[in-house]
């Protein structure tokens, strides 16, 4: 019993030993471990004594930089007030300019009147200057003609009669035969005389008459739809430019709000007049830098022209708006936000001083997205059942919803 107690005794001091030699072992690891753990912590103290000199230092500057700016207010408020008076003084001068531009497009307007009147005058003057002188030569031709004529067939002149009995010999008599037989022949030759020539020249006068003073009124009203043409231009861009001024309002809204954030606009390219220039859009995504919509994703052109066509639904609502598979090339997230712009375009929650009310309208959506049939108020499917016969289901949500709820568990 002795003997075994020893060798229980030794047993367990042997243990004891191994356990305090392993401890040893790990005491000596440690030991290794901590002398590069010292100088690690020795070198961060340098490095935060170094930091804290460096802070000590730059809240000095700061605390001067704050004396220093310590009139900075009274400064900004003295330059303020000085703004002011200069931005009062630019809106007085701008005032001035728009009178000074409205008086002088009024007095365009008139010159440009006047000096179309006086074109039209000027063409007139100039296309009876061109008649006259026309018809002058005309005439200068037919005298010259006839002149000719008279001169060939009488000669040099009329020849003289014979003042002596001796003059009228066989010879002189058949002379003068032959010579009216002659001037008969050509008289025949001639034709008969029309006598109607003065009364087809009056009527040829009547008619030029009323074809000039038709010439006349035609480019009165020319000139008349050039000035309503101006005028329809000027009110066009005008009016284009409040619609696009607004509509460019609302599409930065939306587009924040679809995007969750981002920016983007609207701007007219390629002329300066609005009636001619394009369209561009400039879109700036949320993590992504500005550019046009060609360079945009499809799921962000999509949304881009979702954007783009609430803003101008929302200037100009209809009563019914149908939307054909809109939410196609979008993922779930971007769904959940055009299901909720859905729904406040839906109950009439118009932004901006001058948005429309858009209660009125109901939205009919054509989709395959379970989402955005959650969503929605009422659903229409069409099934065939059977082959080549289509039937119609109509399911009200919200009246689902409360039939589910009031249901006993």
């Amino acid at each position: 019993a002795t003997l075994a107690q020893a060798r229980a005794t030794e047993a367990g001091c042997r243990d004891s030993r191994a356990t305090l030699a392993a401890e040893a072992g790990r005491i000596d690891q440690r030991q290794a471990a901590i002398g590069p753990e010292r100088a690690e912590w020795a070198r961060r103290k340098a490095e935060a004594a170094g930091r804290r000199q460096d802070l000590a230092s730059r809240a000095a500057a700061a605390a001067a930089e704050r004396d220093a700016l310590a009139e900075a207010p009274e400064t900004a408020a003295a330059q303020r007030a000085t703004a002011g008076r200069a931005l009062a003084e630019a809106e007085a001068a701008h005032a001035a300019a728009a009178a000074a531009l409205t008086a002088a497009e009024t007095e365009d307007r008139d010159s440009a009147l006047a000096r179309r009147s006086a074109d039209a005058a000027f063409a007139q003057a100039r296309e009876a200057q061109l008649r006259a002188e026309g018809a002058a030569g005309q005439a200068e031709a037919a005298a010259l003609a006839v002149e000719e004529r008279i001169v060939e067939r009488l000669g040099e002149g009329h020849p003289p009669l014979p003042e002596t009995e001796a003059e009228l010999t066989d010879q002189t008599e058949e002379k003068a035969r032959r010579k009216m037989e002659r001037l008969t022949r050509e008289r025949e030759e001639m034709g008969p005389v029309n006598l109607r020539a003065e009364a087809e020249l009056n009527d040829l006068d009547a008619t030029r008459a009323r074809i000039e003073s038709e010439r006349q009124e035609v480019a009165t009203a020319i000139a008349k739809l050039r000035g309503v043409i101006g005028h329809l231009n000027r009110e066009g861009r005008e009016r284009l430019r409040v619609v696009f001024d607004k509509v460019d309002t609302e599409f930065r809204a939306l587009f924040t709000r679809l995007f969750g954030g981002g920016r983007a606009h609207l701007a007219l390219t390629g002329s300066d007049d609005p009636l001619e220039a394009g369209l561009e859009i400039f879109a700036e995504p949320p993590g992504k830098k500005l550019s046009s919509l060609n360079l945009l994703s499809g799921g962000e052109q999509a949304l881009t022209a979702l954007s783009l066509v609430f803003a101008v639904f929302r200037c100009n609502p209809a009563p019914v708006c149908v939307l054909d598979e809109v939410d196609a090339p979008l993922d779930d997230a971007n769904v959940e936000r055009l299901c909720d712009l859905l729904e406040v375009m839906a109950a009439g929650d118009a932004e901006g001083p001058d948005a429309k009310g858009l209660g009125g309208t109901r939205f009919l959506i054509v989709t395959h997205h379970p989402l955005t049939m959650a969503r929605m108020h009422r659903l229409y499917g069409v099934t065939m059942q059977e082959r080549g016969v289509s039937r119609l289901l109509s399911v009200d949500l919200q009246r689902a919803v409360e039939m589910v709820e009031g249901a006993p568990a």
